[in-house]
Parts: structure tokens; sequence; C-alpha cells
């Protein structure tokens, strides 16, 4: 017996994009966690292609799937999985704001637009600009300083936590002027963000095959409790 599909309509707004033209990659996953299972247990979302902006999209609701549609192509699919994602290790507020001195995007950045890591104005976009930590080989870091414009009236929505979390295993690999495109996604979130916190973001790289990139990323409280991870996969251009 094959269960139904239920169907409803999601469109992007221009605020929430990566590229220029596309959605950014961690708003999609975290947009998609939540309405899978709203985040509680990993979900991992993967990207097909880019996400266009101000276009009703198809989102189709299985048992155990949520994808997204542009008409009858496949944009983006969300599926629970079992196993808990882990997070990079505790990096605390103070060093991860001293971390963004270093940020790599600073220098080149190839989607200074972008909602997460981009240089938009405070309060339209998240401002997060990771950089190396002091004393660390693997880990970047920035103090994030969550904007109330980016609640609704139910708080900090699972979509702007995954953007959040997404730049931030970019930028573990990359050089001034470096980019690459989010593959794939795996989030999971363990307690609310409050708009008008401070938090800690902190990512590091966990390998390298061919045009694939890895990393994980992880929100923190001040007093180091674990908010949300994520495990990224990355694909270089050719």
């Amino acid at each position: 017996m094959t269960t139904a599909a239920l169907q409803t309509v999601l469109t992007v707004p221009d605020r929430f994009r990566g590229p220029a033209r596309s959605a950014n990659g961690g708003w999609l996953a975290g947009t998609l966690a939540g309405v899978l299972n709203g985040g509680r247990s990993a979900v991992e979302v993967t990207l097909r292609a880019p996400t266009p902006l101000g276009t009703e999209l198809k989102l189709e609701h299985l048992a155990n799937s949520v994808s997204l549609y542009d008409g009858g192509k496949p944009l983006v699919e969300a599926i629970p999985v079992a196993e808990d994602v882990q997070a990079p290790p505790f990096v605390s507020f103070t060093e991860a704001a001293r971390a963004e001195a270093g940020f790599a995007g600073r220098r080149a950045h190839a989607f200074p637009e972008c909602f997460a890591c981009g240089f938009r104005e405070p309060g339209d976009g998240l401002r997060i600009f990771p950089g190396p930590v002091e004393g660390s080989d693997d880990l970047v870091a920035a103090g994030w300083r969550v904007p109330f414009t980016v609640a609704d009236e139910d708080g900090v929505p699972p979509a702007v936590v995954g953007a959040a979390l997404d730049c931030v295993t970019g930028w573990a690999h990359f050089r001034p002027g470096e980019s690459a495109l989010l593959g794939r996604l795996a989030v999971q979130f363990h307690r609310k963000v409050t708009a008008g916190g401070v938090y800690s973001v902190v990512a590091r790289e966990t390998g390298r095959e061919g045009r694939k990139m890895f990393g994980q990323s992880a929100i923190y409280e001040v007093d180091g409790t674990l908010v949300a991870a994520a495990k990224a996969t990355w694909i270089a251009p050719r």
C-alpha cells in the first residue's frame, strides 16, 4: 500500500539567498528538517539542484521524507537518520568572537550577499564570520549575536538555525575567494535558539575526497551547552 503524499507550497524569499540567485542551503535544510520532525532527531538533507528565489515550489510530505520540487524537477530531499550528529568541541564565545578577525572572506568572498556569512546589513543577515581558533589546528569559530529580526512568533525558526550551521563548515576549508556548493547537510537540534542571545558557532574540516569536502559544525550556549549540530558535504567546482 502506497501512502499518499501531502503537498504544500514553499516560496523562498530573496532575503534567504546564499549565492545571488538561489536559496541558502542551510536555510533549506533547516526548513525541511523542521517540516519532517522538528529537527529533534537527526535529518539528512540532500540538495540536488539550486533552489530559485521568489518562486512557488512544491513541498511534498511523505511518512518518512520531505521533498521540494520546481515543477517536476527535484531540488531538495530530507530523510530521518538514526545516528546522532557529532559536534566539534566547544569554543567559548570570547574565543569565537576573537577568531572572527581571521575570517578569510574579509579578503575575498565568492558570495558576499549570503544570508549566513555575507556582509549584509546588521539585522538583515546573520553575519557569521568564522576564523581560525587560536591554539587549534582544525577549528574555526565565530561569535553569533542573534538578531531579533530573524525570529517569528514561535522564536528563531529551524531554517535560521540551519543557515547558521551551514557556511561555517565550508569556511573550515576555504581560503580567500574559494567557494563550493553545499551538497548535503545532516542537522540535529537539541535546544531552542533565543533571539538576542549570544552563541559560539564552531566548525572543523573532517576530510576531503576528490571534489568533496566534509565538515562538522555546532552551536553552543555560553556555558558550553550544545544547541545544534550539523555534518556537511560540499562539492568544489571543476
